[in-house]
C-alpha cells in the first residue's frame, strides 16, 4: 500500500510552486518495535504473511512492542534547515532511517523528492587498501554520482578535502581527520534536493568544520536539509525549524528555534555543584537580588542583578579577588565578573567579609544559566575555592534568543 512506504520522486522539483517547493513530507509516521527476539521474529513472519495474502496486516501493540516514533508529521521545503534533537532513545534515529528508505513505517507516509544524500557515516565505504583517488570514485558510486560527473568535480573535491599530497596514497595511512573530510568533500558535490544530517560535524578540527558550515549553507539555497545533532550550538546555528522528540513524540515543533533548545535543556539537570581549590577560603552566605527582590532564583531581562555574600580567607592571603562566571547550559563561560580586572582590591580581614557585587542590567536570553564562583589570592594567585555550578539562575523574556548574549544596543535613522 502507498500509505505504508515511503515515497520517492526521482524528478527535481519545480521551483515555480509553492506545493512543489516541499520536498520532504512525513504524514502520521510510526514505528514500532519488539524487546523480545523471538517475538520480534514470530511478528515478523505474521507481517509478511499478511502482506503476500493482501490482508493489512496488525498496526496496534502486541505484548513486548513499543513505538520507537509515535505520529510525527513535518515538512520541510527548498531552503530550509530541520533540525532533530532530543534525549538518547528519543527516537531520531529510526525516524533517520525510515528517511533514508532503510525501513519503512508501520503507519503513516514519508514522501522524499528529488535526489537524496544521507551524510550519516562519513568514513563508511572507504577501501582502507586503495588509494583516496580510487576510493573517490568509489564512494561517488555508492552515492549515485557517474565517473563523468566524478571527472568534473574532482578538482573541487581534492581541493575540499586538502589530501592533494596523499592523494595517491592508500587510504589506510591516513589520518582519522583525513578521512572526515575526504568523506564530506564527496558526499557534498553530489549537489542533492535532500541533505539528511547526522552528527557529521561533531569530528574534525575548528577549520574542517567551518569550511563544513559554510558548504552546508550554500547547499540549502537549493536543498531541504534534515540536521541531527548532539551539538546545540550547531542546530542554533544552521536550523530554520527545530523538532524536540522524547519517547518517539513530538514535544515541540516550530521555527522557535531558540524556545525549542529551551525546552530540550529542560530534560537535563546540568552539572552537579562541585568545589576545588586549596581550601583557603569559604563562602558562608550567598544570594541573588534584584533593586526589589530578594534572595531570588529567576529574573527579568534589563533586570540589575545584585550578588550578596558572606566569605572568609586564610589569614595569610592579604588581599584577594573574586570572580562570578555566567555559564551556558553547555557549561560554555559567556561572561564574567572579575573583581581584580576591574581594578578593586579586596583587603583580607581574617573574619567574615560582606560583598555586595553590582552585575548590573542582565542582558543575557530567556533560559537558565549557571553560576561558578572563585577566590583566588589576588590577581592571579592560588584559587583558594571554585564553586562550580554554585547556582542557577533562570531569566525571563518576551522573546527567545539563538544567542546567549542579547546587546541593548539603540538604533537611529541617519537622514
Amino acid at each position: 500500500m502507498v500509505s505504508d512506504h515511503l515515497i520517492q520522486d526521482s524528478v527535481k522539483p519545480s521551483q515555480s510552486s509553492n506545493d512543489e517547493e516541499v520536498l520532504v513530507k512525513a504524514d502520521h509516521v510510526s514505528k514500532k518495535f519488539c524487546r523480545s527476539l523471538k517475538k520480534a521474529l514470530w511478528y515478523g513472519v505474521q507481517d509478511i504473511g499478511s502482506e503476500m495474502v493482501g490482508r493489512k496486516y496488525e498496526r496496534q501493540l502486541r505484548p513486548d512492542e513499543f513505538w520507537a516514533v509515535n505520529d510525527i508529521s513535518f515538512e520541510v521545503k527548498r531552503g530550509e534547515c530541520l533540525g532533530l534533537i532530543g534525549p538518547n532513545g528519543a527516537g531520531k534515529s529510526t525516524l533517520l532511517r525510515m528517511l533514508n528508505g532503510l525501513i519503512k513505517p508501520d503507519k503513516g507516509s514519508i514522501m522524499m523528492r528529488g535526489r537524496v544524500s544521507a551524510l550519516i557515516e562519513l568514513m563508511a565505504g572507504f577501501n582502507p587498501i586503495l588509494t583516496g583517488l580510487e576510493n573517490i570514485y568509489n564512494r561517488a558510486a555508492i552515492l549515485g554520482l557517474s565517473k563523468a560527473d566524478v571527472n568534473r568535480k574532482l578538482d573541487d573535491i581534492v581541493e575540499f578535502a586538502e589530501i592533494g599530497d596523499f592523494l595517491y596514497m592508500p587510504v589506510q595511512n591516513y589520518s582519522s581527520g583525513m578521512k572526515v573530510r575526504l568523506g564530506f568533500a564527496v558526499a557534498a558535490q553530489m549537489e542533492p534536493d535532500v541533505l539528511i544530517l547526522d552528527e557529521v560535524l561533531a569530528v574534525g578540527d575548528v577549520g574542517f568544520r567551518a569550511k563544513c558550515f559554510n558548504q552546508i549553507h550554500q547547499m540549502m539555497q537549493k536543498s531541504a536539509v534534515i540536521f541531527v545533532s548532539h551539538s546545540i550550538p550547531q542546530i542554533s546555528r544552521v536550523c530554520t525549524d527545530l523538532m524536540v522528540m522524547d519517547h518517539g513524540k513530538s514535544v515541540f515543533q516550530g521555527k522557535e528555534v531558540a524556545r525549542g533548545i529551551d525546552h530540550y535543556y529542560s530534560y537535563f539537570q546540568g552539572e552537579e555543584g562541585i568545589v576545588a581549590g586549596s581550601g583557603g577560603a569559604e563562602v558562608h552566605w550567598f544570594q541573588l537580588s534584584t533593586q526589589d527582590k530578594k534572595d531570588i532564583e529567576a529574573v527579568n531581562y534589563l533586570d540589575q542583578l545584585f550578588v550578596d555574600m558572606e566569605v572568609t580567607v586564610d589569614p595569610e592571603i592579604v588581599n584577594f579577588s573574586v570572580s562570578i562566571t555566567i555559564l551556558s547550559r553547555e557549561l560554555q563561560p559567556i561572561a564574567e565578573y572579575n573583581s581584580f580586572l576591574q581594578g578593586e582590591t579586596i583587603e583580607n580581614s581574617g573574619e567574615r567579609i560582606p560583598l555586595n557585587i553590582d552585575l548590573g542590567k542582565v542582558v543575557l536570553s530567556p533560559g537558565v544559566y549557571p553560576l561558578t564562583i572563585v577566590i583566588r589570592a589576588y590577581g592571579f594567585g592560588e584559587f583558594l575555592i571554585r564553586y562550580n555550578n554554585f547556582r542557577k539562575i533562570k531569566v525571563f523574556g518576551d522573546y527567545y534568543s539563538n544567542f546567549p548574549l542579547s546587546i541593548p544596543g539603540f538604533l537611529r535613522v541617519v537622514s
